[in-house]
């Protein structure tokens, strides 16, 4: 059984915290089970953007494991191409997160992203 959203999103801003960079819970989700998009903001007028992974990318290795993927085609990216992606999320599904996190080493913290 997965970590509810809101559970690892909290853990997620912890981590952030505890290495150095500031995050914050710029859109909150369905806490149950809503999809958890990560902003990283380099500072610099570039993001990187990472979203969850499909269920193809999932193995019996890892069944209950975040994995996330890079939601744009070349990253680090200009901050208008994330919040054009995002925005069409939002549209798609209104219960998804989304965190921002400030780090002008573009550091993630993800533990698991598949290409």
């Amino acid at each position: 059984m997965r970590l509810k959203s809101g559970i690892w999103v909290s853990a997620y801003l912890r981590r952030c915290a505890t290495e150095g960079a500031f995050a914050v819970v710029r859109r909150r989700g369905a806490d149950e089970a809503g999809a958890v998009f990560v902003k990283i903001d380099r500072l610099d007028g570039s993001v990187d953007l990472f979203g969850p992974a499909p269920q193809s990318a999932f193995d019996e290795a890892h069944p209950v494991d975040r994995a996330f993927v890079a939601c744009l085609k070349t990253q680090p990216a200009p901050s208008a191409d994330a919040e054009a992606y995002l925005q069409k999320q939002i549209r798609f599904d209104p219960d998804i997160w989304i965190v921002e996190v400030d780090d002008s080493a573009g550091r993630n913290f993800l533990d698991r992203i598949v290409a």
